[in-house]
């Protein structure tokens, strides 16, 4: 069915509430299966991810390294193409952040924080950069590469850690700790200045950086040359080519910016949580940003909101799995595939029907 002219209250906003409810609803009937009252399992993992300011934290935590991966992806659907290495552009995002921080420690916050932020947007950049030279220049499928380019990152990120940057003294895979002036303040700690007091949590000044990449994303996309440019290549390249814009350069463009993005993910990890780089922190954000993309419809808006979802599941599936210890941690993952699957591959069967009673209630009222 045609859904233009539909109000925005209904396919953004009730469209999307009743995919997420048919969700929860499958995932409460493998809950039921297990043997535990889906009610209290959905109590208990709402309560826990926004029923205390502990919870909110650590549930809006989760959510920044999601915004930054799912914009990631976002950009490079517009441009027609799959990006899934954000795991590893994260990674080597973290490595520049890093290198930044180790290798400027006299300098004050007010100037080692931003190149220390910068140096995470570069090295997701740069990480991409060869992927997106192959897709743009070769013909290489995007999708194998950036795999590829996550396995080798997570193998440089050991070297680095087992090797050249690795504490002295520290058994662990892990750099010396960053200097004050590096470290993104914390929430609570933003909090005490003012004089309030807030729950300790990891929640920290990377979360205001993450929406304003999603602001800065939606100008880009919507209200710029190159995101009209961006746009077009996505859907017909041989179009673009007619309009005189080159598809391999703005490919290039494209994939490298969505890098950037995905680098960014590690403020809020190695900048604004850990204080050091460590392995594997990256921790799988980079696939759920697959998830958050597609469940946002590539806009910005969307994937915020996909990406809070996604923080509280995450959050509120720890505190489950700690209440309901016959309810496995994994049960968060299935409740995440089931979103993908009612939001992504079966959002057309709520959505043409909703459709369908909006307009005939329209139709009675006349």
């Amino acid at each position: 069915m045609n859904r233009h002219h539909l109000p925005l209250w209904l396919t953004a906003v009730a469209i999307p509430l009743a995919t997420v409810a048919a969700a929860f609803l499958a995932a409460g009937l493998v809950v039921l299966t297990i043997g535990e009252s889906p009610i209290e399992a959905l109590g208990i993992l709402l309560g826990g991810a926004l029923g205390s300011d502990y919870g909110i934290g650590y549930t809006l935590f989760y959510t920044t390294s999601y915004i930054f991966t799912g914009l990631a992806v976002a950009v490079a659907f517009h441009a027609g193409h799959f990006n899934i290495g954000g795991e590893g552009q994260a990674l080597v995002g973290g490595l520049g952040a890093a290198l930044v921080a180790l290798g400027l420690p006299g300098l004050p916050a007010p100037i080692l924080l931003p190149l220390a932020i910068l140096g995470a947007a570069f090295g997701g950049a740069a990480w991409a950069f060869v992927p997106a030279w192959l897709q743009a220049r070769r013909g290489s499928h995007i999708v194998i590469t950036t795999i590829m380019f996550n396995l080798l990152a997570g193998t440089l990120t050991v070297y680095l850690l087992a090797g050249p940057l690795r504490m002295p003294g520290s058994m662990a895979l892990e750099t010396a700790r960053f200097s004050d002036a590096a470290i993104l303040p914390s929430f609570a700690a933003i909090a005490a200045w003012f004089g309030w007091t807030a729950a300790r949590s990891p929640l920290n000044l990377s979360l205001v950086l993450a929406l304003a990449a999603a602001v800065a994303v939606w100008l880009l996309i919507w209200h710029s040359r190159l995101g009209y440019r961006i746009r077009t290549v996505g859907a017909n390249p041989e179009a673009a080519v007619y309009a005189g814009i080159a598809p391999a350069r703005i490919t290039l463009v494209a994939l490298m910016l969505s890098g950037g993005l995905a680098g960014l993910m590690a403020t809020n990890e190695i900048l604004g949580t850990q204080g050091r780089l460590i392995n594997e922190f990256v921790a799988g954000a980079g696939f759920v940003g697959i998830a958050t993309a597609l469940m946002g419809r590539a806009h910005p808006y969307g994937v915020v909101l996909a990406s809070l979802l996604f923080g509280v599941l995450a959050q509120g599936g720890a505190e489950l799995a700690l209440e309901k210890p016959r309810i496995p941690r994994e049960m968060i993952v299935v409740i995440q595939g089931f979103v993908i699957l009612f939001a992504g591959a079966l959002e057309n069967l709520f959505a043409d029907r909703l459709a369908m009673l909006y307009r005939r209630l329209a139709r009675d009222s006349d």
